[in-house]
């Protein structure tokens, strides 16, 4: 696989606050990366300066092999963006704003952009100044989706779109993705980011501090664990690496650490299982471990 966003030690500073502090990451052809951390992590001042906006004070950042800030115009040929708060044109009406975006990037696909315009139930002869937040976003949706690049930077794509349009967003990123186009996805919204990503970054005051697949994050983490046995399971408050125990009858939820579950379970089968459930932490659940 070829590596299409390579970051390496990026800092940036404004005056004497260090919003980047040596931000390390990269992106292969074809991966969705999910880039999380509440307000003011520092994901936007990234992507800002992955998109040439602003120059780093340290590090590098290259797209498709060349450097973010003295080659951003011949990256921006082959790149889709849609920031979290879309500001457009008050006189064009949308579908002349979504043209006048497909044309400035040179590759966007007309039929490609009429499915669009059904799909997130958009009217495109309305004026912007009439559009709500979400319909902005909707606007700027399209016109990305409608274009065919190899990598497209969405930061909080989703921002003011009902449930709905969310999930319509989420089928089209799983088609470009199938299409082997590379996404980076800054977000808080974990489920989104917990669908989509084949890999996470948690950046948190300027640095990432956790990094991996889903999986690779997992294993630092318990998983949950609900029984039924025919005897009184009590005994687990005995066990070693059984935690948050909560008892009810024959029935007990816990946690477990990966390393002792085996020993865990040889035990219960001593009071005879009726029922075991297993689940993984959640995205949510990795991300707050970080910042509580």
């Amino acid at each position: 696989m070829t590596k299409l966003v390579e970051v390496n030690g990026l800092q940036k500073k404004f005056g004497s606050f260090q919003a980047l502090k040596n931000i390390t990451f990269d992106i292969e052809t074809g991966e969705v990366l999910g880039y999380i951390g509440p307000n003011g992590a520092g994901k936007s001042t990234t992507i800002r300066a992955l998109l040439g906006l602003i120059k780093a004070s340290g590090g590098s950042a290259k797209i498709f092999g060349k450097d973010v800030w003295s080659e951003a115009i011949e990256i921006h040929k082959n790149l889709a963006y849609v920031p979290g708060d879309v500001y457009l044109w008050p006189n064009l009406s949308g579908g002349e704003i979504i043209d006048l975006f497909m044309k400035l990037q040179g590759s966007g696909n007309q039929a490609k952009r009429d499915e669009l315009i059904k799909k997130f139930e958009l009217d495109p002869k309305k004026k912007a100044r009439s559009y709500s937040k979400g319909n902005r976003q909707k606007i700027a949706l399209i016109a990305a989706l409608a274009c065919n690049v190899d990598l497209y930077i969405f930061d909080e794509p989703t921002s003011g779109l009902d449930p709905l349009m969310e999930s319509v967003f989420q089928e089209e990123v799983g088609r470009i993705k199938s299409e082997g186009h590379s996404i980076l996805l800054s977000s808080h919204i974990l489920s989104e980011v917990e669908r989509l990503a084949d890999r996470v970054a948690v950046i948190k005051a300027g640095e990432i501090v956790d990094s991996g697949t889903l999986a690779d994050l997992r294993h630092f983490t318990r998983d949950t664990y609900k029984i039924e046995t025919v005897q009184n399971p009590g005994a687990l408050q005995e066990y070693d690496g059984v935690y948050d125990l909560q008892l009810d009858g024959n029935k007990a939820t816990f946690q477990a650490d990966s390393d002792k579950v085996q020993s865990i379970l040889t035990e219960l089968t001593k009071l005879g299982i009726k029922k075991l459930e297993s689940a993984p932490p959640t995205l949510e659940e990795l991300f707050l471990h970080h910042y509580e």
